[in-house]
């Protein structure tokens, strides 16, 4: 399984800037990687492992802004089609390490 997270947070004062610095290093800091600006993924074992991970996400949580999780299975996540670009240094490397972590 893995969580996707989208978020938009504000950053007009000096505040939400530490808010968001804040909760941006937290998710690094767990294992999140930035898929694009505003959108991290985790890879998790199971599902009690990605409910787990949820709900410590959800206890650091910022005050204010917008955040959003989507759990997928990996047969999911790998049918998703990027439609302009390239792939992020990150995928490549998950997808090579992938079988290292099951």
């Amino acid at each position: 399984m893995r969580i996707v997270l989208f978020f938009d947070l504000p950053t007009k004062t000096a505040k939400n800037k530490r808010d968001y610095i804040r909760f941006r290093k937290y998710l690094l800091n767990e294992g999140f990687e930035m898929m694009q600006w505003s959108v991290y993924t985790r890879i998790c074992n199971n599902h009690e492992s990605m409910e787990k991970r949820m709900n410590l996400v959800q206890k650091n949580l910022p005050p204010k802004g917008s955040v959003r999780a989507l759990p997928v299975t990996e047969k999911q996540y790998t049918n998703m089609r990027l439609m302009l670009g390239e792939k992020t240094s990150n995928e490549e490397h998950l997808k090579i390490n992938q079988m290292t972590l099951f």
